[in-house]
Parts: structure tokens; C-alpha cells; sequence
């Protein structure tokens, strides 16, 4: 998409379209890199966003069971006191 620069006080910006905003996933805050003479604009997620309704829709399909059985060490057998 072609586009130009627009005054912005003393800098520039450029118009980003609200479908190309909601395709990327941007919100009000973003990161902006340069890098090999490119602007690269990413949207900011917040760590371990969404994980708790994540992890209560695994429990309810009971998707949080263990993948292995517990292997038995030598340490368990001989040397561990239930």
C-alpha cells in the first residue's frame, strides 16, 4: 500500500487503515524498530496474556492431564520414605 508522511507537530506519521490495524493485532501502545533501513511496527502483548483463560479451557477439556506416567527412579524404590 502506497501512502505519504503527514505533519504531526514536529514529526511525521504515517495513516495506518483500521483493517490493517485489527489484521495485525495492534493496540494503543506498539513497538517501532528500525532495522535494514525498514520501520517495524508490532503490537505490545502483555507476558502470559490470556493464559488464565487458556488454562481454564484446557481443564475443562481435560487437556491438563500428564502426557507420561511417573517412571520410578532408584531413589524412589531404595532411598524415599512415603
Amino acid at each position: 500500500m502506497k501512502t505519504k508522511l503527514v505533519p504531526i507537530g514536529n514529526s511525521r506519521g504515517v495513516r495506518i487503515p483500521k483493517p490493517m490495524i485489527k489484521e495485525a493485532g495492534l493496540n494503543d501502545e506498539v513497538d517501532i524498530q528500525f532495522r535494514d533501513g525498514a520501520i517495524i511496527i508490532t503490537s505490545i502483548m502483555q507476558l502470559r496474556s490470556g493464559w488464565a483463560e487458556s488454562a481454564k479451557t484446557l481443564h475443562s477439556r481435560q487437556g491438563d492431564q500428564l502426557l507420561d506416567t511417573h517412571t520410578q527412579t532408584r531413589f524412589d524404590k531404595a532411598d524415599w520414605n512415603w
